[in-house]
Parts: C-alpha cells; sequence; structure tokens
C-alpha cells in the first residue's frame, strides 16, 4: 500500500482487526521511509457500479462520495461514526446486491434520505434539500411536516 505522505509504495501491516460489524478489515500500516503510520480499510466489493446521473452522463460508483454527502448532512449531529459507517455500508450492500451493473443517481438518493431518516431527522432535512432541490422555505415546511405526520414520537406528545 503507497504511503498517503511520502508516496513509498512499501508500507507494512503493523495491526489489522475486522470492522463495520465484520464487513471489513482495518489495517493499521507504518512507512519504513518515513515513519508515518496510517489507516487502510479492505472491503468486499461484489461489483463494480456505475451510477447514472440525470442527465444521463455514467460516472463511476465513489464509497467516499456517499460518505461525504453522508457527513455533510450528519455535521454537528450527535450521530456516532461507526454507526455513519453502518449505514453507509448497508447503503452499499444494498446497491450491489441489486444485481445490476449501472444505478440511477435517485436511487441513491432514496437509499440515503431511507437511512437518514431512521438516524436524525436534521440531517434527513438536510439530505432532503440537496436531493429534492428545495427552492422556498415551505418545501422545508412540507418535509417536517412529512416527518412530524409519520413520527409516532410527536403523535403522542398530541
Amino acid at each position: 500500500m503507497k504511503c498517503p505522505f511520502c508516496g513509498n509504495i512499501d508500507s507494512q501491516v503493523k495491526d489489522s482487526r475486522p470492522a463495520e460489524e465484520h464487513a471489513a478489515i482495518r489495517r493499521r500500516r507504518f512507512c519504513p521511509n518515513c515513519g508515518a503510520r496510517f489507516t487502510t480499510f479492505e472491503r468486499v466489493q461484489l461489483r463494480e457500479l456505475t451510477v447514472v446521473k440525470r442527465n444521463g452522463r455514467r460516472v463511476p460508483f465513489e464509497r467516499d462520495k456517499l460518505a461525504r454527502s453522508v457527513e455533510i448532512a450528519l455535521r454537528k449531529r450527535p450521530v456516532e461514526p461507526e454507526r455513519v459507517d453502518n449505514m453507509i455500508s448497508d447503503i452499499v450492500r444494498k446497491l450491489e446486491s441489486r444485481g445490476e451493473s449501472e444505478v440511477d443517481s435517485q436511487t441513491v438518493g432514496r437509499f440515503v434520505m431511507d437511512a437518514l431518516r431512521g438516524v436524525d431527522d436534521v440531517a434527513y432535512v438536510r439530505y432532503a434539500s440537496v436531493y429534492k432541490d428545495f427552492r422556498e422555505a415551505k418545501d422545508f415546511e412540507d418535509i417536517i411536516e412529512e416527518l412530524s405526520a409519520s413520527d409516532p414520537v410527536s403523535d403522542n406528545a398530541a
């Protein structure tokens, strides 16, 4: 594995352990050239996925891009990093297990929305505002009403 600090290609594995509920292997590595330590993850990849964008453009699916969008929605929210990793792994697993090599971006967005709804309402609304391209405050009101209507806690409080 190439060292991200100096570019040396001969890093050494110092420790390996299961991660993400045994769906990945976390490896701590050491670079003998610069002395840096870094972590890598090894995951099973069932198939190469291509995302079909709304404009018809096809791009390779990137787990890191999915993780960044989820992390932006969850910024400054009280959600454990391990739970976020598990959620992202679940989304990727669902996408890969569909049996198709191409997936449209709307499907990816729906899977993320479904996952965020079960994790954090604020992150759900944040993500929805981008995914559904909110244009005015009424769009926020509508999705908050939808959340309130389906939330059993708010039903009991009334």
